[in-house]
């Protein structure tokens, strides 16, 4: 498909009175890598009819009520389709993209090529600027602003030389959810000033920006389920909005708006990440005007240096961590690495952050990881005094474990009493001469008068020991490691089922790993649910999960302890012996299941739903019942048999089982290990799974929020 009715792609055109899109015919698309969580698991699953079919529909869709204009597609350049990447047109400007993966880079000269016969002037973002064009800036056409995302694809700094580049403010919008990685795929500027977005795409401050910059009535958040649609991925034309999915309950809120939702087909082009908007590139947008002056941006600048032993103590890394994690991003100026292990490191980088504030909170972060502030390193410390006894000022800071220097009156002075969770207080010496004198006081032992350090102006903080040695210890910060209970939970659970959700509708394999607490905490039923709803292709555990499934669905007990109750049943300690004892009976487990003695639970479902599973045993292993192999070079073989082919693995609360399962599997598959104890995350990476995710939380609460938010996601299949 190289042409289609009205495609003008060699000469120049006026630009008519109704809108102008550029969109690239699919003849060369496929799915061929992976650059986004949407590719991956799908190479080669895309199928030509349909795409073929999807694309034409759309391009009827918009040709129906403006003019489409094509550009050849090059062979090899399978994304070529998604045209809004292209540029992002101003008037007659075309800012062309820079595009941050390098197989989509042989792009660029096309649409250059393209957008210069058409007359455009060419803008080129600097060489290593980041910027993905109309899908990660959209215009506001109530307001002369570009909303921009960036943090996956485009760049932080790409928002400041938009600003100033076509003098146009812009509002930066961190993206924080990897499905999310362009901006038009989670927010839609509508020509009222309305604002069709889902808030889970962006971190607080970006959300607090929206809600500050777009009135309350005017925008439309859309739950996950929607946006996982692509509902947001829309093109307006008047009054007419194409997307592709839509819930019942977001088409009645537009349709309240005045505005008439079109939903089309492309799951084809949902496999790779796009929909409607990212089809489409439009070619008239108005040039925005300002009202006077030059356009104000917030963006913030600085260069640290860092410097010692960068990567024994994981310095480097954790620095960057710390400036990503915060809403902002690093160049690397200049690296100079130790020719012996002995021999520091030293590393410039130049931070950019979105605002003032996040740049000091960034800024404190890489202090305590013995960062050095070259423009602040001479400048004095900033001190406010307190205004009422016990209360610190709003912007105080706040000290670490690390001993402190705090430059006063033209010298730095090592603050005493160092401590974590302080506020640095600043004395004169004792009469009246320099140097002043620095300690560290808890915020309830403040005094009215007193002056406090604020900012990170003129302070040192040293990591390392006077001697210049390394510390045994790890730098200061909290929640440091991968493993930590304190992170929410929900956020973890929901990354877990979106990617199950994913693989079990491309008819993927998962394998599960489990031991008997899933029956001890009640994630039993959900478990079972799980089977039913075919997201298990293989179960491995041990004897002691089956014993207490079958105890659980014969007695309603586990561990004699009765489930619903919670209460010790008479003579309960029996059961499991009891529950052994009658699949023996019966032959076995599908013996049981065919004969209608095990009518409920985990393994009920399993023979049911003819899923493999296999139970290794152990030397305290009771009966053990018939399907436990004793044979334990017999049961590796086994579980390496099972585990061919998985892409997700869930290991739930069973650190024997889990980390056996981890030392079969190779590079590349997905490992959730799920317990309460976050040892067992540990030592499962420990001895090699180094690509294990860990979530430490009960594991009955983790099912019950899985099955939960599958069942979520289970609207966003095509009604």
């Amino acid at each position: 498909m190289t042409s289609q009715p009205g495609a003008q792609t060699d000469r120049h055109q006026p630009l008519p009175e109704r809108p102008t899109f550029l969109m690239c015919p699919p003849d060369h698309f496929e799915i061929s890598y992976e650059i986004n969580p949407w590719m991956e698991g799908n190479i080669g699953q895309s199928r030509r009819e349909p795409v073929v079919a999807q694309w034409r529909a759309l391009y009827d869709e918009i040709a129906a009520r403006a003019a489409v204009e094509l550009i050849e597609p090059a062979r090899g350049l399978p994304d070529m389709v998604f045209s809004a990447n292209a540029a992002l047109i101003l008037g007659r400007r075309a800012i062309l993209a820079r595009f941050r993966h390098a197989e989509r880079r042989p792009e660029e000269p096309h649409w250059r090529q393209w957008l210069a016969r058409r007359g455009f002037e060419i803008i080129e973002p600097p060489e290593g600027l980041y910027f993905e064009g109309a899908g990660d800036a959209l215009p506001d056409p109530s307001a002369p602003r570009l909303w921009m995302g960036y943090g996956i694809r485009s760049l932080l700094e790409a928002c400041d030389w938009l600003a100033r580049t076509v003098n146009i403010e812009v509002l930066p919008l961190r993206l924080v959810d990897r499905r999310f990685y362009h901006l038009d795929t989670c927010l839609r500027p509508l020509a009222d000033g309305s604002l069709v977005y889902y808030p889970g795409a962006f971190d607080e401050r970006s959300r607090r920006l929206i809600e500050e910059t777009v009135p309350e009535p005017m925008r439309v958040p859309v739950e996950e389920a929607d946006a996982l649609g692509f509902a947001c991925n829309a093109v307006q034309i008047g009054r007419t909005l194409i997307t592709s999915r839509c819930s019942p309950e977001l088409v009645e809120r537009l349709r309240a708006r005045g505005l008439e939702p079109v939903c089309k087909e492309l799951d084809q082009f949902m496999l790779a990440g796009g929909a409607a908007h990212c089809l489409v590139l439009r070619l008239d947008v108005a040039a925005p005007v300002r009202a006077r002056g030059p356009a104000a941006t917030t963006y913030v600048r600085r260069v640290v240096a860092l410097r010692g032993h960068l990567f024994d103590a994981g310095l480097l890394a954790r620095a960057m961590d710390a400036i990503t994690d915060a809403g902002g991003s690093h160049e690397t100026l200049e690296f100079h690495a130790g020719q012996r292990r002995e021999d520091e490191s030293t590393v410039r980088l130049a931070i950019a952050a979105p605002t003032p504030a996040i740049m000091e909170l960034i800024l404190g972060q890489l202090l305590q990881l013995g960062g050095v502030i070259e423009e602040l390193v001479e400048q004095p410390a900033r001190l406010t005094e307190v205004e009422a006894d016990g209360v610190a000022p709003d912007d105080f800071y706040c000290t670490t474990i690390h001993p402190t220097e705090v430059h006063v009156d033209g010298t730095w002075v090592l603050a005493e009493g160092q401590r974590m969770d302080g506020v640095l207080v600043v004395e004169p010496a004792a009469g009246g001469d320099p140097p002043a004198r620095a300690r560290v006081a808890l915020i309830r032992d403040l005094r009215r008068g007193q002056r406090v350090v604020v900012g990170v102006d003129g302070l040192r903080v040293h990591t390392r020991s006077r001697g210049g040695a390394i510390e045994d210890q790890e730098e200061f910060t909290f929640m440091s490691s991968a493993v930590s209970s304190e992170r929410r939970v929900e956020l973890a659970v929901d990354a877990v089922a979106w990617e199950m959700d994913r693989i079990h509708r491309r008819g993927g394999r998962i394998v599960l790993v489990a031991g008997p607490v899933v029956v001890h905490t009640g994630g039993v039923t959900h478990l079972s649910e799980l089977v039913r709803r075919g997201y298990v292709q293989a179960l491995l555990s041990g004897n002691a999960l089956a014993v207490h499934d079958v105890e659980h669905a014969l007695y309603g007990t586990s561990l004699g302890i009765d489930m619903h109750s919670g209460l010790t049943v008479h003579g309960g300690h029996r059961h499991h012996l009891r529950a052994i004892n009658t699949i023996r009976r019966c032959g076995g487990m599908r013996q049981a299941v065919e004969q209608g003695v095990l009518t409920s639970g985990l393994f009920y479902e399993l023979v049911r739903h003819d899923v493999s599973f296999c139970l290794a045993g152990s030397i305290r292993d009771d009966g053990p019942l018939p399907e436990t192999m004793m044979d334990l070079v017999a049961a590796q073989a086994e579980y390496a048999r099972l585990l061919q082919g998985a892409e997700m693995i869930l290991m739930l609360s069973s650190m024997l089982h889990a980390i056996g399962t981890g030392n079969m599997t190779p590079a590349g598959v997905r490992l959730v290990c799920v317990d309460i104890n976050p040892a067992v995350a540990t030592k499962l990476a420990d001895r090699g799974s180094i690509e294990s995710r860990p979530i430490v939380t009960d594991v009955g609460l983790f099912l019950h929020l899985l099955v939960a938010q599958i069942e979520r996601l289970a609207t966003t299949e095509p009604q």
